[in-house]
């Protein structure tokens, strides 16, 4: 799978996990030269608090495109250390 935005790669791996239809990327595949900070967080209430990153490429910001959970709970073991990405971010084979 490779995660796309602004016409570049931002991840690629052949192991991804799918939860809530998004493709959760390890996030050591990560392209960390086109994150930036973003201090946006959300809560789920079975997987818990989430963080987020924006992107920065080519002089255009991407803000709270990718979100990762830094302590998932229990139930959602399978996203730890794991990143996902917004609707702004094409997914696909």
């Amino acid at each position: 799978m490779k995660a796309i935005w602004n016409n570049t790669v931002i991840a690629e791996s052949e192991d991804t996990v799918l939860v809530e239809g998004n493709h959760y990327f390890p996030a050591s595949a990560l392209k960390r030269e086109f994150v930036t900070f973003s201090n946006h967080r959300t809560s789920c209430a079975w997987k818990g608090q989430a963080s987020y990153y924006s992107l920065l490429i080519n002089g255009e910001l991407n803000p709270d495109a990718v979100w990762y959970y830094p302590d998932p709970k229990p139930e959602a073991a399978m996203v730890r250390d794991r990143v996902a990405f917004g609707n702004s971010v094409k997914v696909a084979p």
